[in-house]
């Protein structure tokens, strides 16, 4: 781990409708305090836990981002119950922005430069991106004279060769529009593929690593000496893996199909791929796979198929990383379905065995972090996922 001088950390990552934070102290690395901020009209919910506390939870109004951040900055300072006794104690502050187009292929100090080129980037993730500037806005207007840091989901993928993050259409639009894959969760492959190699007892240069980064939303990386060849999310996080929502991957001529037959506007066939695909789309049920596990075991109505078909992606990802890696030192399984399904997780090894695959089962059902065989040529981790810790790191290495 790189050296860096210690300070208390405020990581935030904020979305369209809602504000996580945790303070990390950056000498042990120890979580101080968590919570969320769930922004509705009328009213929002506010919780904080301090670490080893009671959470703390209510119902209050909040305007916007500026009053969220005021009222983060108010528990976590409270006397009676705040994991800090004044504000002065955060020594900087770690931001979380989705999308750094091809600008940042690392975290960097945030000025008034970077906040112009992550704007910028706002046609490339227009749900996210304003959310997180917006983040990063009230942030500096409470805390003007600590520096804070951008972390972005895109970096990790930057060192992707053109031959992978570019699309089969004419080369103008990548010219013109910057068209091409940028891949997410970039944060979670990183930190996943770097404790897979020290489980390995291996310098990351010399590894070859898939991180399998499976929730609501999902995707694959591969990772060659600690740098990412190639990932199956694309321009947008609707490109690769079945997901709770998103379709992934399919024939374009999908969306003017179905534009044609149900007399639909591509934002309204856009909005069917995100928001009701997926799991929900094939099963009419829910995305949520622990409610389609319960009804894959019960048979009822399409959750099986719905399995079947998240399996398949899965595992076809990891075949294509598996050819462009020439074989791999670890399959790494991690967010909330990679974690914590092992039903999921059998189903996507089970006959990878010509490749060099074999899962213990009841290894993988007691959830062990190792869950591959003796014998297995590959090895298989179940690492939780911690990009808070990454974005705080970064930031007092950056600060440091």
């Amino acid at each position: 781990m790189e050296e860096y001088i210690t300070m208390k950390v405020l990581v935030i990552n904020c979305g369209s409708s809602s504000v996580k934070y945790q303070i990390i102290d950056s000498e042990n690395e120890n979580l101080l305090c968590k919570g969320i901020i769930e922004l509705f009209e009328g009213n929002s919910s506010f919780s904080y836990t301090k670490t080893g506390c009671e959470k703390i939870k209510k119902e209050l109004p909040i305007e916007d981002t500026a009053a969220a951040i005021k009222l983060i900055i108010d528990a976590v300072t409270d006397k009676d119950t705040g994991c800090i006794s004044d504000v002065s104690e955060i020594g900087a502050v770690g931001h979380r922005v989705v999308h750094g187009g091809e600008d940042f292929d690392s975290s960097v100090l945030i000025t008034d430069e970077v906040m112009a080129k992550a704007k910028a980037n706002i046609d490339l993730a227009p749900l996210h991106n304003p959310a997180n500037i917006a983040g990063i806005e009230a942030c500096r207007a409470v805390m003007p004279d600590v520096p804070m840091v951008a972390t972005f989901d895109t970096a990790f993928h930057q060192t992707m060769k053109p031959e992978a993050y570019l699309y089969a259409i004419p080369y103008k639009y990548y010219e013109e529009y910057r068209v091409r894959k940028y891949g997410f969760h970039g944060t979670s492959h990183l930190f996943v593929s770097e404790q897979a190699a020290e489980l390995l007892g291996k310098d990351k240069k010399d590894t070859k690593i898939i991180t399998c980064h499976i929730g609501n939303g999902g995707s694959c990386s591969a990772v060659l000496g600690g740098k990412c060849i190639d990932t199956s999310m694309g321009l947008t996080p609707l490109e690769g893996l079945v997901m709770g929502t998103r379709s992934g991957d399919i024939d374009p001529s999908v969306i003017t199909y179905i534009m044609e037959k149900e007399n639909l506007t591509a934002e309204e066939v856009m909005e069917i791929l995100n928001k009701k695909s997926g799991l929900l789309g094939i099963t009419g049920l829910s995305n949520d796979m622990r409610i389609i596990d319960e009804a894959a075991e019960k048979k009822e109505g399409r959750a099986e198929l719905a399995l079947e078909m998240f399996a398949r992606r899965v595992k076809g990802y990891i075949g294509n990383y598996l050819a462009q890696l020439n074989g791999a030192d670890a399959i790494v399984f991690t967010a909330g379905v990679g974690e914590n399904d092992s039903l999921m997780r059998k189903m996507i090894c089970t006959n990878m065995e010509g490749l060099g695959i074999k899962i213990d089962i009841k290894k993988n059902d007691a959830g062990e972090e190792t869950i591959s065989t003796d014998d297995s040529a590959i090895k298989v981790f179940v690492i939780p996922t911690n990009e808070e810790l990454v974005i705080a790191r970064d930031t007092a290495r950056i600060v440091g």
